[in-house]
């Protein structure tokens, strides 16, 4: 983006004054426990993850994270 802001002097019209709406940082990321398993899962699968993962710059364990987390979520709703 190399275009620069042109400013003028005109009218900007009324201003309203927003209060501070965000929350504080602590309050930004809502963590859970998590607990460590181990599990034997197919070579293929592993793979297909970690493939995935390089493409998309992230680790492979957060991704099965993730898919177990919406498994979990949605099936939760569910019942």
């Amino acid at each position: 983006m190399k275009t620069k802001t042109k400013y003028t002097e005109e009218p900007m019209g009324e201003i309203n004054i927003v209060d501070d709406f965000l929350p504080p940082p602590d309050k930004l990321v809502l963590k859970e426990d998590n607990v460590k398993v181990t599990l034997s899962l197919k070579k293929s699968s592993i793979n297909f993850f970690k493939e995935q993962a390089k493409n998309q710059k992230t680790s492979y364990q957060k991704m099965i994270r993730e898919v177990v987390d919406w498994y979990a979520s949605h099936y939760r709703k569910s019942a």
